[in-house]
């Protein structure tokens, strides 16, 4: 018998391809995440090479890139083919700051680290960034300071058919002021931070798969339920990340690695296990577009 063909887009879960002709993925686990090595992000890009990077994107959700070498200007190359680069709420007002870079820095002085909590990146902005591309090149030297990622299509399917149905027609609340003052104590912009409406199920603009879009680090609550209703629901979607661990991949990060994530079908929880010692990288985001209800 032949074996079945893999579309571009739309991998059969357990037939995932590791071989896309520029270069070979190995796996971070069956569902979620694939190691490049051997790909130099910061040369310029041929396109047989940037179609490959997508189709691998597609297929995985999470690319992790090692033993890279990028300046500022070079991630920020990469991250342009992909769409225009955001601006994180945070740093509007702030001159002092590259608009278009995100830095995360944790040290023994610092009152958290950003991410952690399992959440999609800025999903309290009207349309949230397609994906991010975070570039660490300090890590603790006692080890840890991984990223967990979370596979949200497969989240959507484990619920079950009657409560996809359901949910399929809701619409939650996204709020910029709940991680952002709530947990960062940060002072809002003039304006305030985004809020946002999202439906509770999406489905992603590229692949077609229907995703769980609801996250612990944005949504308040969804519409026309009872509070009590509402925080039941969003608690159960919650709870499914903690306790099914086969919808996650841990990254564990070394020196000049870039990991880029699908924002729009993956959630991520970033591990603080290394205090006193220090990590720091720099993230990029590229805007997306509205992703249309399932």
């Amino acid at each position: 018998m032949n074996a079945p063909v893999l579309t571009k887009h739309v991998p059969i879960e357990g037939l995932r391809r590791t071989d896309y002709g520029s270069f070979q993925v190995t796996p971070v686990s069956p569902h979620i995440g694939a190691e490049i090595r051997g790909v130099d992000l910061a040369r310029p890009m041929t396109p047989q090479l940037l179609a490959d990077i997508r189709a691998a994107w597609a297929d995985w959700s999470v690319l992790v890139f090692r033993d890279q070498r990028l300046d500022r200007e070079a991630h920020k190359a990469f991250g342009r083919h992909f769409g225009r680069l955001h601006v994180h709420p945070m740093a509007h007002g702030r001159p002092d700051q590259d608009p278009e870079i995100l830095v995360v820095k944790t040290t023994a002085a610092s009152p958290y680290t950003a991410g952690e909590a399992w959440h999609t990146d800025v999903s309290c902005d009207p349309i949230p960034p397609l994906g991010s591309m975070l570039y660490i090149t300090e890590t603790p030297a006692c080890g840890g300071g991984d990223t967990l990622f979370a596979n949200m299509y497969m989240a959507f399917e484990m619920l079950s058919p009657s409560m996809q149905a359901y949910m399929e027609g809701l619409t939650a609340v996204h709020d910029g002021a709940l991680p952002y003052i709530g947990n960062y104590k940060s002072q809002a912009p003039e304006g305030g931070y985004p809020r946002s409406r999202h439906p509770v199920v999406t489905r992603h603009p590229d692949t077609g798969r229907k995703v769980l879009f609801v996250n612990s680090g944005f949504t308040t609550h969804i519409e026309g339920l009872h509070r009590w209703e509402s925080r039941a629901l969003l608690d159960m979607c919650f709870d499914l990340l903690k306790r099914e661990p086969k919808l996650h991949c841990r990254v564990r990060w070394e020196p000049n690695t870039l990991t880029f994530w699908d924002n729009r079908c993956t959630q991520h929880h970033s591990v603080w296990d290394y205090y006193p010692h220090s990590r720091y990288g720099e993230r990029v985001s590229i805007v997306g577009e509205e992703a249309p209800a399932a």
